[in-house]
C-alpha cells in the first residue's frame, strides 16, 4: 500500500470541510479532500437548503394574506407540485458533480470514500471498490464530518421507519399526517413547512417550551403561530412507544393518550459524526464529540495537528459558525507551516473562533422569523453580568406597519449595565431575518449605547426599532 504525502488532509466535504480546503489552498498548501457522501454535506441536500426552500413559499404565501390587493389574488394553497420541484432544483437532484467539480476547480484533490485516522498525522481512505488510500499530512488533519441524527430511547422506534430530517426534507410528496418528535429549529421548521404544505401535523415536545435556548417570547409566538395553522402542538410531553399498523405510526404519550399519522420525524437531536472515524489510534473514544480550544485544535490531542470544525466539535452546531470555525482553521494552519505562531487564538484574531463565547447568531424559519445573536437574558444573568431587557412592538414602528397589516413581531435587546453595551438581541416577526447582522456588528463591536445612538436608522423602515430600544432603556 502506497502512501501519498501531502500538507492538509480534510475529512468532510460538507460547507465546513470546503471552506478550510478552498482557504488553505488559496495560501499555496496542497490539500486532499475526502467524503464519504455527497459534495457539500448535510446543509445543501438535507438540511438548510432544501428546508428553505420548502419554507420560502409557504412563507411569502402567508406574508401576501397580510397585504391589501394581494391577498385578494392569492389562492388558498400554494401549488405543491412546483415547490417540491423548486426544492429540487436547489438540491440539484441529489445530484453533486457541481459541489465536486467546483472542489476540483481549487485545485484539491477530492477522494471518495470513508477516510479514517491511523495514527499520527495518518489518514487512510477506504474506496467502494475495496481499495484504500494511506495519506500523511504534513501540516493537518481537519475533521469535518458534521453530525447525524440520534433516535431517542422509544420503545418500536427502530422498527416503524421513522424519517430523521433527510426524509422530510426530501420527501416527494405530502404526507396525510406527521408526528414530528422536537420543538427545536428543525422540528418547528418543518411543522410550519408541513403544514402548510397540506399535511396534518402534530408536533410533541417533551419541554414546557418551543425553541428553549431562545428567548422564551420568541418561542410564545411560534407556539401561538403553529396552532394557529392547525399544528396540534402538545408540549411538556414526551412518546412512550410507537407502533405501525399498516400504514398508519401509532404513537403512546407519557399521559396515556395515542396519537396516529402517516409518518414519524424524529428531530430530537444530533450526534457528531465521529463514529468509525479511528479516534481511537490518537487516543481518543470512537464516537466521541471533539473538545477544541479556540485555534480549532482539538484539545486531547498533542502536536498541534489535527483539528475539528463544525457540528462534530463541541462549539455551535450551525452551518455559519461552522464556516466561521473554518476560515480561522485555515488561517491557523496556514500561520502554522510558516512558523508564524505569536497571537494564534487571541480574541477577535483571525485565527481565533472567539465570537462562539459571545456572539452565536441563529436564525429559525418559522412564521414569524426568529433571529437571534448573543446571550439571552437568562443566560447573560448566569454567566454573572448584571444585565436589563428591553423589548418592543415592531410593528409600532412605520416600517412595520407598511410591512404587513397588522403586523406581528418582538424585539429584545440585553444591556450590559457596567459596560453599557448589546450583550444579546432577539428578533420575532415577518421578515426580520436580514435586521439581524445589525445586531451582531453591535454585540461583537462591543459598541456603546451612547454610540449607537448616533447610528440613525432610516424611515420608514423596522430598522427603526433600534432607536425605540435605546429610548426605552432611557437615552
Amino acid at each position: 500500500m502506497s502512501t501519498q504525502e501531502i500538507d492538509v488532509v480534510v475529512l468532510g466535504a460538507g460547507p465546513a470541510g470546503e471552506n478550510v480546503a478552498d482557504r488553505v489552498i488559496r495560501a499555496g498548501l496542497s490539500v486532499a479532500v475526502v467524503e464519504s457522501e455527497r459534495a457539500g454535506g448535510e446543509c445543501s441536500y438535507w438540511a438548510c437548503i432544501p428546508s428553505k426552500a420548502l419554507l420560502r413559499p409557504v412563507e411569502l404565501r402567508a406574508a401576501a394574506e397580510r397585504m391589501p390587493g394581494v391577498r385578494e389574488i392569492v389562492g388558498d394553497r400554494v401549488d405543491v407540485d412546483a415547490v417540491l420541484a423548486r426544492r429540487d432544483e436547489f438540491v440539484h437532484g441529489f445530484d453533486d458533480s457541481s459541489q465536486a467539480d467546483w472542489i476540483h476547480s481549487t485545485g484539491a484533490l477530492l477522494l471518495r470514500g470513508r477516510g479514517r485516522l491511523a495514527g499520527d498525522r495518518r489518514v487512510e481512505v477506504d474506496h467502494a471498490d475495496g481499495s484504500t488510500t494511506t495519506l500523511a499530512a504534513s501540516r493537518a488533519v481537519v475533521v469535518a464530518t458534521g453530525s447525524v441524527p440520534t433516535m431517542p430511547p422509544v420503545d418500536g422506534i427502530d422498527d416503524v421507519g421513522a424519517w430523521t430530517n433527510r426524509e422530510a426534507t426530501s420527501a416527494g410528496r405530502v404526507p396525510a399526517s406527521m408526528i414530528i418528535l422536537g420543538g427545536g429549529a428543525v422540528g418547528c421548521e418543518l411543522a410550519t413547512a408541513w403544514q402548510r404544505l397540506g399535511s396534518s401535523v402534530t408536533l410533541v415536545q417533551h419541554g414546557e417550551r418551543l425553541l428553549p435556548t431562545i428567548e422564551p417570547s420568541a418561542g410564545e409566538r411560534v407556539l401561538s403561530s403553529l396552532r394557529d395553522d392547525g399544528v396540534d402542538v402538545r408540549l411538556g410531553t414526551s412518546i412512550r412507544a410507537v407502533r405501525r399498523d399498516g400504514s398508519t405510526v401509532h404513537a403512546t404519550l407519557d399521559d396515556g393518550s395515542e396519537v396516529g399519522a402517516d409518518e414519524l420525524v424524529v428531530a430530537a437531536g444530533r450526534r457528531p459524526g465521529t463514529a468509525g472515524l479511528g479516534l481511537d489510534t490518537v487516543g481518543m473514544r470512537d464516537g466521541d464529540v471533539l473538545a477544541v480550544d479556540d485555534t480549532t485544535l482539538v484539545s486531547s490531542v498533542d502536536g498541534d495537528w489535527l483539528y475539528a470544525v463544525g457540528d462534530c466539535t463541541d462549539r455551535a452546531k450551525l452551518t455559519h459558525m461552522g464556516k466561521y470555525q473554518a476560515r480561522a482553521c485555515a488561517d491557523v494552519i496556514v500561520a502554522r507551516s510558516k512558523g508564524e505562531t505569536a497571537g494564534l487564538g487571541e480574541r477577535y484574531a483571525k485565527t481565533a473562533t472567539t465570537a462562539e463565547r459571545t456572539a452565536v447568531t441563529q436564525v429559525v424559519f418559522t412564521d414569524p422569523q426568529v433571529a437571534a445573536v448573543g446571550l439571552t437574558e437568562q443566560a447573560a444573568r448566569d454567566a454573572g453580568l448584571d444585565v436589563e431587557a428591553v423589548s418592543y412592538d415592531i410593528g409600532n414602528t412605520a416600517g412595520g406597519s407598511l410591512q404587513a397589516d397588522g403586523y406581528s413581531g418582538l424585539a429584545t435587546i440585553v444591556v450590559d449595565r457596567e459596560r453599557r453595551v448589546i450583550v444579546g438581541a432577539t428578533l420575532v416577526g415577518q421578515d426580520v431575518t436580514d435586521m439581524l447582522h445589525a445586531a451582531t456588528v453591535m454585540v461583537v463591536g462591543e459598541v456603546t449605547l451612547e454610540r449607537l445612538w448616533h447610528a440613525v436608522p432610516s424611515f420608514p423602515t423596522m430598522s427603526e426599532v433600534w432607536l425605540r430600544l435605546l429610548e426605552g432603556y432611557g437615552l
